[in-house]
């Protein structure tokens, strides 16, 4: 059997848009919430269009969910990272916490908002944490916490360096997401011992799809492909842009130097001219 992987943005969807109890048992083992407010029921809610950044071009959200108590739920799928979408993730969570008012709802009625990110990129390189929880908090006693919105962002390339084995539910799903590439044959038998990773496998079967399905399936590789491609053009020619002017500015001042020392041994601007290259106007006007 082969399976296909479950990052990719219609296999995620199939399996965490499609199947709440799957979902459920993803953000409770995922998700660092109090044991008072562990999820035991949820739904769908629509996802929404959001602004467009650049690089990622007719982005939406993957999953939007409420519990019953009416804790709202952002859940994405990060192929790519950029800096913009760290005031996406913002943005959205924002949204989805003013439009509770909307709907009636009076300021002290308002629930929390979660957004759950992961990320198949390592994007903060001066920690080892592969889970990163963000609330609103004091500068000066952390304790004190404004409830409403928290993030958390998930770096899959880190979780996978660690090499758990232990068969915490957490430790499962997030191998499960790390570990399985696009036409693996056969998995690892942790995933096939739990009822619910059990159901998630059989869903990412290549032979689960239909053949329009598989083809929306490699488009979506296709456009992760294009999209590096870009980013890492986009960086070259900066990185070059940069070194050429840093390159510029380091002559000038270079020159700089040279025109003040030769000024203070009491060299003509003409021989200052002959070892700089500048008009003995520019000499006179430094």
């Amino acid at each position: 059997m082969r399976y296909l992987d479950p990052k990719n943005d219609l296999t995620f969807k199939r399996i965490f848009g499609e199947h709440p109890h799957l979902l459920k048992s993803f953000l409770n083992a995922v998700m660092p919430l109090a044991e008072g407010k562990k999820i035991v029921s949820l739904e769908y809610l629509p996802a929404e269009l959001v602004p467009e950044i650049p690089i990622f071009k007719n982005s939406i959200v993957d999953v939007r969910c409420v519990d019953e108590k009416g804790q709202q739920f952002i859940v994405e799928m990060q192929m790519l990272w950029t800096d913009g979408f760290k005031s996406r993730v913002l943005f959205n969570a924002s949204k989805a916490y003013i439009k509770q008012v909307g709907k009636g709802i009076q300021y002290k009625g308002l629930q929390p908002v979660y957004s759950l990110n992961i990320i198949n990129e390592n994007f903060d390189n001066k920690s080892d944490n592969y889970l990163h929880h963000y609330k609103i908090i004091h500068t000066q006693e952390s304790e004190k916490v404004i409830e409403g919105l928290e993030f958390i962002f998930i770096e899959l390339p880190k979780f996978k360096s660690k090499k758990f084995t232990d068969k915490r539910l957490q430790v499962l799903w997030l191998r499960f997401l790390s570990e399985i590439s696009d036409q693996q044959e056969g998995i690892s038998s942790d995933f096939l011992d739990v009822p619910e990773l059990k159901e998630a496998s059989d869903l990412i079967l290549e032979s689960a799809l239909t053949k329009g399905e598989l083809e929306t399936y490699d488009k979506y590789w296709d456009y992760i492909s294009t999209e590096k491609t870009m980013m890492a053009d986009s960086f070259e020619t900066g990185m070059e842009r940069g070194i050429g002017q840093g390159i510029e500015q380091g002559i000038e001042q270079e020159k700089l130097i040279i025109v003040k020392n030769a000024m203070k041994m009491g060299l003509p601007p003409s021989d200052i001219s002959k070892l700089t290259g500048l008009s003995e106007q520019d000499i006179q006007r430094l």
